[in-house]
C-alpha cells in the first residue's frame, strides 16, 4: 500500500497538550512538514516564548530554547549571530509577541535579522487566564474587559504585521488564517516562503497566522471558525504586507 501520509518526524509522538480545536496543533503540523521537507531538522533551533507556544516543548523534535516572556526575537537574534549556519525560528503568541515583547520584535525586524518569526493571534491571552491582549477585538470580552474591549479605554487593536511591513529591512511580512483548508494551504505556502526566506541568507521574516482560542473565547471550536472569518478576518485582513523578492524580481 502505497503512504501517503505520515506524522511528521520534527514532531514528536507526545499526546496533544493544547485545548480541544485549539489551532496551534494546526500550525504546529504545518511547521514541521516544511522543517521535513526541507530537511531542516538537524539544524533547527525553535525559541519558544512563555504562554501556549511554550507547550512546544512537548510537541517540537528538534532543539528548542524557552526565553523569557516576551524575549524571544532578542534570544534568537544571538542564536543566529553566534551560529550563523542553524536555522532559528521564534513561535510567539500575540500576548508574549505583541505586549511585553513588542520592543524586541520590532527592534529584531528593524536591525534585518535574519531569523523567521511564526506570530500566532488567536487575540487573546489563553494560557495566563483569557486577559485582553493587544490584539483582542473591539468589543470581545475577556477577562479583564468583560464588557468587551472599549477603544476610549484600552485602545485599539494592533495591527503587528502592518505596523513591521512599514520599517525598511524586513523582507516578508504576511497574515494568514488556519479557520478552513484552503486558508491551511495558503498558510503553509506563507511559512514556507519566511523560511526558505532564511535559508537563502536574507532577512528578517514574519509570518502571522490568525487563530483561536475555545476555551477563553467561550465558544465551541466549530463556532471560532465562523467568528475568525466574521470577525476576526475583518480587523486583520489576510495578505502580504512585504515580499522584497517579489520587489526585486518586478524591478528586473
Amino acid at each position: 500500500m502505497e503512504l501517503v501520509y505520515k506524522k511528521p518526524e520534527a514532531i514528536n509522538a507526545n499526546p496533544f497538550p493544547y485545548c480541544p480545536g485549539c489551532m496551534h496543533g494546526t500550525v504546529t503540523k504545518l511547521i514541521a512538514e516544511v522543517i521535513d521537507e526541507f530537511g531542516l531538522r538537524e539544524k533547527t533551533i525553535v525559541v519558544l516564548p512563555v504562554g501556549c507556544g511554550t507547550l512546544g516543548v512537548l510537541l517540537w523534535n528538534m532543539d528548542n530554547i524557552c526565553s523569557a516572556h516576551g524575549r524571544a526575537p532578542a534570544v534568537a537574534t544571538g542564536i543566529k549571530r553566534t551560529h550563523p549556519e542553524k536555522f532559528v525560528f521564534t513561535y510567539q503568541g500575540d500576548g508574549d509577541l505583541g505586549a511585553i515583547g513588542f520592543s524586541e520584535i520590532m527592534y529584531a525586524a528593524n536591525r534585518g535579522e535574519k531569523i523567521s518569526v511564526i506570530f500566532v493571534n488567536n487575540s487573546i491571552y489563553g494560557m495566563t487566564g483569557g486577559q485582553m491582549a493587544p490584539t483582542t477585538l473591539v468589543g470581545q470580552r475577556a477577562t479583564t474587559c468583560q464588557d468587551g474591549r472599549d477603544p476610549e479605554r484600552e485602545g485599539y487593536p494592533l495591527k503587528i504585521a502592518e505596523l513591521i511591513a512599514q520599517l525598511t529591512t524586513p523582507v516578508y511580512v504576511a497574515r494568514f488564517a488556519v479557520n478552513t483548508p484552503q486558508n491551511v494551504r495558503a498558510a503553509k505556502e506563507g511559512i514556507k516562503k519566511a523560511f526558505q526566506n532564511q535559508m537563502d541568507g536574507l532577512g528578517f521574516s514574519l509570518v502571522e497566522i490568525l487563530s483561536n482560542c475555545p476555551t477563553n473565547w467561550g465558544v465551541s471550536p466549530m463556532a471560532t471558525l465562523d467568528f475568525i472569518k466574521d470577525q476576526t478576518m475583518k480587523e486583520f485582513p489576510l495578505g502580504v504586507f512585504r515580499d522584497k523578492t517579489e520587489e526585486a524580481a518586478d524591478e528586473k
